[in-house]
């Protein structure tokens, strides 16, 4: 027999909008179902964020940063008050510290329970989804009351945090932790060890340390590869350089490993906050001695964070004026997005889900 021919075949996946995914669209180039070629196609949600900061003053700005990530806005919230507060050499209340460090860390396991349903929806299974969206609604409940809003959070200010927690607030955050770690004994039980699951991700997606640095990788997608690179350890912030956790690492650089980091990683926003929760401080100020106007002096000045994606940098260049001369986010989606043509080539469609899914982006910070 002859070899079978088969015509090339252009593809438009998307752009659709898959829920917290975003709208999304790759052109694909097809060898019958082998990959040939994929080109990202972004822009579909693009709000030009940075742009319209340069005519809002700080605080204004805040509310902006809740729909980049929207899965997570409080890590965004953070990352803007910070880079101006260090311009600025603003000193924050250690109570208010304590409740942004606790928030970001909730924001993180609520995140990464997103991707968890989301990502085994996206691959063929529906019940996960359902468990991630339950325990999750666990949190969102207590940001519902902690600043009454359920996905835009925008609980930040500059010199501190909007107001103090509610009464018995921080009694039910104590009491989510043992029961988000019992539910991750049953994720475990319901998927990790599945043999259909690992079938479809393990071996999938695989690259090197070296192609992730080269890329710019950060988050989950570069400790995959073994590169212990977490910014609460390495280059600490806010109040990370007083508690005890890990930074998990994978050694095959796939989809099963970022799978089993983002779920260690949610162990290890709980041990952090259990400590938090310990040392939290009696009394004292949520808001710092901020000044009516806020008005960074000439300059410019770059700071960074781990957000549940990875890096997130805020960039601004101040003439000393209430709103930014410029202002330049960087977005790990945007740039863990990257390395997706180059994952794909010689996958087949189904892969292309799998390794897609697998890096965890969310299509507002990647547009911005």
């Amino acid at each position: 027999m002859g070899a079978i021919r088969t015509e090339e075949l252009l593809l438009n996946v998307g752009p659709q909008h898959p829920s917290t995914h975003g709208v999304f669209r790759i052109i694909v180039k097809l060898d019958g179902e082998v990959i040939k070629e994929a080109i990202p196609v972004m822009g579909y949600l693009h709000r030009g964020t940075e742009k319209l900061a340069e005519n809002l003053n700080f605080t204004q700005i805040i509310p902006y940063t809740d729909r980049m990530d929207y899965v997570s806005a409080m890590t965004n919230n953070y990352v803007l008050c910070h880079a101006v507060e260090k311009m600025m050499g603003l000193e924050v209340p250690e109570r208010a510290e304590f409740l942004r460090l606790i928030v970001m860390e909730l924001q993180r396991v609520a995140s990464h329970l997103v991707w968890w349903g989301t990502y085994l929806l996206d691959i063929g299974a529906m019940s996960p989804f359902l468990y991630a969206f339950r325990d999750r609604e666990t949190i969102v409940q207590l940001f519902n009351e902690l600043c009454g809003a359920r996905l835009t959070y925008n609980y930040m200010r500059v010199g501190g945090v909007k107001w103090d927690a509610p009464p018995g607030w921080l009694d039910k955050v104590r009491e989510f932790i043992p029961y988000m770690e019992q539910k991750l004994e049953e994720y475990d039980r319901l998927v990790s060890g599945n043999e259909i699951f690992l079938a479809r991700i393990r071996g999938v997606g695989r690259y090197d340390a070296e192609t992730a640095i080269s890329f710019g990788l950060s988050g989950a997608n570069l400790r995959c590869t073994g590169v212990q690179w977490d910014l609460r350890r390495k280059e600490p912030y806010s109040l990370y350089d007083r508690f005890e956790f890990d930074v998990p690492v994978g050694t095959n650089g796939d989809c099963y490993d970022r799978y089993v980091l983002r779920l260690e990683e949610i162990r290890q926003s709980l041990r952090i906050l259990r400590q938090a929760l310990e040392q939290f401080p009696e009394g004292g100020e949520t808001m710092g001695k901020v000044p009516r106007a806020i008005r960074p002096p000439a300059g410019e000045i770059y700071v960074s964070i781990e957000s549940p994606r990875g890096e997130i940098g805020c960039h601004i260049v101040s003439k000393g004026k209430a709103e930014p001369y410029r202002l330049k986010f960087r977005r790990p989606s945007f740039v863990n997005l990257q390395i997706l043509p180059k994952l794909l080539v010689g996958e087949t469609m189904t892969n292309l889900i799998t390794i897609l899914g697998g890096i965890d982006i969310v299509v507002g910070e990647v547009d911005c």
